[in-house]
């Protein structure tokens, strides 16, 4: 059975940090990707960032390249996303999801086909 499981969200004010964790089972870690999405109360969901459980490569959408990081630790299993300099508009419920099937990162939703339940984040003014 597969499982991705988030923890680290919370409310935090703004310019604050906060450190995302995901842990997978139930897949081969180095054979897969791990992303982070974010959905805000009446936005879509979006990708944040990806990283290769191969090699560790990341692909970040261009909001996340300066103030978040992806990291990765296989023997663990474990996926991270430290989130820097936080503002109102990074509130959301955070997802953690996984290719399973392969190591090459994207941020698109369909090629994702295992998810946590999310972990919420909100920022205050």
């Amino acid at each position: 059975e597969v499982r991705l499981v988030e923890s680290g969200g919370g409310s935090v004010q703004a310019g604050g940090s906060l450190r995302l964790s995901c842990i997978a089972s139930g897949f081969t870690f180095e054979r897969a990707a791990v992303g982070w999405f974010r959905q805000a109360p009446g936005k879509e969901r979006e990708g944040v960032s990806c990283i290769s459980g191969k090699d560790a490569k990341t692909f970040e959408s261009g909001f996340a390249k300066d103030r978040f990081t992806i990291t990765s630790d296989n023997a663990k299993s474990a996926v991270y996303l430290q989130m820097n300099n936080l503002t109102p508009e990074d509130t959301a419920r955070y997802y953690c999801a996984a290719i399973s099937y392969g190591s090459a990162c994207h941020l698109i939703e369909v090629g994702f086909d295992y998810w946590g339940l999310g972990t919420q984040v909100t920022v205050t003014s």
